[in-house]
């Protein structure tokens, strides 16, 4: 069985990271499935989703890393295109990625002890998220 729903975010733009942990587990744990995967997507290419041991200050060594490879400020062939600034942001979406995939059973994500879900929102400005979250199961 496949289960659709959303997560809505408002987000802060450059590299604002979000724990959405507990938005996909109260999902998983509404659902009519015990066991399976979740599949959480970000339509656009200026988010990313990954996981990391969320506290403070690996959230602004990611930030701070993160601008040390593909600096904000920096003129990128993409803003050629679009006559934009957000040059960073496409490079950041694609090498963390769109989506995450993982398992849960007995309506639990199966994840590692620190571990939580996050979403990164690399754009140059505040948005609306809307995130898609496809439950594949039993």
């Amino acid at each position: 069985m496949v289960e659709f729903h959303n997560i809505t975010l408002k987000t802060n733009g450059y590299t604002d990271i979000i724990d959405i942990t507990d938005k996909v587990e109260n999902i998983i744990k509404n659902s009519s499935l015990k066991n399976g995967i979740v599949n959480i997507f970000c339509p656009g290419s200026t988010g990313g989703i990954t996981t990391i041991e969320y506290e403070p200050n690996l959230v602004k060594d990611i930030k701070e890393e993160l601008e040390n490879l593909f600096p904000y400020h920096k003129d990128y062939y993409h803003h050629l295109t679009w006559n934009d600034d957000n040059g960073s942001s496409h490079i950041r979406s694609a090498l963390i990625k769109t989506s995450f995939t993982v398992p849960f059973k007995e309506k639990r994500l199966i994840l590692g002890t620190w571990q939580q879900i996050i979403f990164l929102d690399f754009d140059t400005r505040g948005r609306n998220r809307e995130l898609v979250i496809t439950i594949i199961g039993e």
